[in-house]
């Protein structure tokens, strides 16, 4: 069952004389991250990209609505926006690819998470990173930050029928590791990535404000989903 860990959390960096140095926890055999909000700290440009490409249509993105489905791939984001069925979703994915790609150069990691993954790989750790996003963009992403090395198995949107909530992206990466999913620490930020490794029943932090902290949410039993494992393209 998924539990929030027990991680040593990283001192704020305006406390003088602090730094941030965070732990693995003891027992955990795999760690798995998210990308965007939680490797990179990205979630504002894709939020701008979206908005940029939802303006010709009309269509105003609400701040809230976003940060409360921000793990999701377009695609499902497009699907689960108020009225967003009815929009051309290939031109609006388009769009906003077109200005994120701009500007992944630009893209800065978030220090304590790559700081754990760096402790992790010292340790031996396998890890992986389990994003919600399309490889398009996850794939460059990774070589601008310079981690793509790091990584033993590197899941996206396409390889999987389901995005999160649903734990598919979360389980595959485990499987990708050979690590059973309670023995894996998950990091993600949104509450649909969250949700996602709590159901994979996964250990579970978040990051809040650029730095590594408790989920807060509740035990959840694993999902083991017994549906089509063919990706989606």
């Amino acid at each position: 069952m998924s539990t929030a860990a027990r991680l040593p959390l990283c001192p704020n960096d305006r406390v003088a004389g602090t730094r941030c140095a965070p732990a693995v926890p003891k027992g955990v055999e795999a760690l798995i991250l998210d990308f965007d909000g939680v490797l990179a700290d990205t979630v504002g440009q894709h939020e701008d990209a979206l908005r940029a490409a939802l303006q010709p249509y009309g269509v105003a993105l609400d701040s809230g609505w976003y940060g409360r489905h921000a793990g999701l791939s377009i695609h499902d984001l497009l699907a689960a926006l108020p009225g967003g069925r009815s929009l051309p979703h290939d031109e609006i994915v388009q769009r906003s690819r077109g200005h994120l790609l701009a500007s992944v150069h630009t893209i800065t990691p978030i220090r304590c998470v790559v700081e754990l993954l760096r402790q992790a790989r010292r340790a031996g750790v396998p890890c992986a990173v389990a994003s919600g996003a399309s490889r398009l963009l996850v794939d460059p992403g990774l070589d601008a930050l310079g981690l793509k090395d790091m990584f033993a198995a590197v899941v996206r949107r396409e390889d999987a029928v389901h995005g999160k909530p649903d734990p598919e992206l979360f389980l595959i990466a485990a499987r990708r590791l050979s690590v059973a999913p309670g023995h894996c620490l998950a990091v993600d930020d949104a509450p649909d990535g969250i949700a996602s490794a709590r159901a994979a029943g996964m250990q579970v932090i978040t990051v809040i404000g650029g730095h590594l902290a408790p989920d807060g949410g509740q035990t959840a039993q694993p999902v083991v989903s017994t549906r089509s494992t063919e990706p989606i393209r």
